[in-house]
């Protein structure tokens, strides 16, 4: 059994994790890759409380989309699209978790004065050098996510900058940011290899199958695979097809050591977690 119990410290809220947590995907952008995740603000009510009743621990509220191929947008645009969102959830339930899932430190400290507890960031603080000493000052979880020295609109022209070993390449960049973050006063860190992000086919597989290796790191775990090209591609369907695939790969990854798995569809990755439980998990 790879899985340890956690505790993060959500702006105040404190959050015990005695098994797999399941993260809910809330996204205020018109071009995510998956349409059925995306939610205009008189949606949110109803959607993020269809996630609570249904186990979710944690809402990530995003207003950039991260596809390949994606442009950044800048700060005050994507506060104007997050903040709304954050806001409808904190009034559904004032005790769920909401991550915001951002690169900018003005959206950052923007959102936690929303009622964000979390920011899951995927550039690892390279995006924006003020993102990281926020973080630290607001004394909140932070996610840190592998992508290569790119952006959305560039990352898979980088799926060769990893020579014959990935899952080494993945591992050490997660290691030495988690010195540098730390060093920076950041409390409680989360992983994330960064399936889809800068990686082919065959890449992500081999992550998803060493994902115990970074149960090494020392924290936990997020694993983040939901209906992405990784498990429709293969299987020659559309993201809106690939529940059932999602489902499985879900499954694998919590055997081999996954603590966050983040998700469209949470009832599904709750049941997930369920019978992972029953496994021996």
């Amino acid at each position: 059994m790879l899985f340890e119990p956690f505790s993060l410290n959500c702006n105040g809220f404190f959050l015990r994790a005695e098994r797999p947590l399941v993260m809910g995907i809330l996204n205020a952008t018109p071009d995510s890759f998956y349409a059925g995740s995306r939610v205009q603000t008189e949606q949110v009510g109803a959607a993020a409380g269809a996630m609570v009743e249904a186990g979710a621990a944690i809402i990530d509220v995003g207003g950039m989309s991260s596809r390949p191929g994606a442009e950044l947008i800048t700060a005050a645009e994507e506060q104007e699209r997050v903040l709304p969102v954050i806001e409808a959830v904190r009034a559904v339930d004032p005790k769920v978790v909401i991550s915001c899932d951002t690169v900018y430190a003005a959206t950052a400290r923007a959102a936690v004065a929303a009622g964000a507890g979390m920011i899951n960031d995927i550039s690892a603080g390279r995006f924006d050098k003020e993102l990281l000493p926020t973080v630290a000052d607001l004394r909140v979880p932070y996610v840190l996510m592998h992508m290569p020295d790119a952006t959305p609109a560039t990352m898979q022209q980088h799926t060769q900058d990893y020579g014959e070993d990935v899952v080494t390449h993945v591992w050490d960049f997660l290691a030495e940011h988690l010195v540098r973050i730390r060093n920076l006063g950041v409390l409680d860190i989360l992983v994330d290899p960064g399936f889809g992000f800068g990686k082919n086919q065959a890449q992500n597989y081999t992550l998803l199958k060493n994902l115990h290796a970074f149960h090494y790191l020392g924290v936990p775990v997020l694993a983040g695979m939901s209906r992405k090209g990784m498990v429709y591609k293969p299987l020659k369907i559309g993201p809106e097809e690939s529940l059932s695939a999602t489902a499985a790969l879900n499954l694998y990854a919590l055997q081999q050591g996954a603590s966050v798995l983040r998700v469209h569809d949470v009832r599904e990755a709750v049941q997930v977690v369920k019978l992972w439980q029953l496994l021996g998990g």
